[in-house]
């Protein structure tokens, strides 16, 4: 599993001309799946993000996590984050899981992050989407799941 988070203000998701989902402030987390993703993995990537601590503190320290500033989580799904652009010009997905994989694992994801956190608002999955967000620091991260090894703890 790989995300791609953003602490971000104001951010939404737009399909055509409706918006589907958005925050007010907080984490914008692009995901993608791998094949040989398990519970395991959706259950630390889900715990890392609640528990990040990516936000200022009084003394401008990255220091707080979303439960200190009351933020959301904008998750949405992205599966070009595991296109391989070593050979040639076009991106090779076959690290992505398969599309009916995906999201088997996308919807057990949203699932497992809304029962530990309560505000999570989503794009569409397998949609054309539009992201808007102001993002803010600029902090952005990368983390990825295969990369922690044994790491057990978020």
């Amino acid at each position: 599993m790989r995300c791609v988070v953003q602490r971000s203000g104001p951010a939404r998701v737009v399909v055509g001309d409706r918006e589907i989902g958005a925050i007010e402030k907080g984490l914008v987390v692009l995901a993608a799946f791998s094949a040989t993703d398990t519970e395991a993995e959706l259950s630390w990537m889900a715990r890392k993000l609640v528990g990040l601590r990516i936000f200022n503190d009084d003394q401008d320290k990255i220091n707080l996590a979303l439960g200190d500033v009351g933020g959301g989580i904008l998750l949405v799904s992205q599966f070009t984050l595991y296109g391989d652009c070593r050979k040639g010009n076009r991106p090779s997905f076959v690290g992505s899981a398969s599309p009916a994989e995906a999201r088997v694992l996308y919807n057990r994801f949203s699932r497992i992050l809304r029962e530990i956190w309560p505000e999570v608002a989503e794009g569409e999955f397998g949609a054309s989407m539009g992201v808007e967000l102001l993002n803010d620091g600029p902090v952005t991260l990368i983390i990825d799941r295969e990369a922690a090894g044994g790491d057990t703890e978020p």
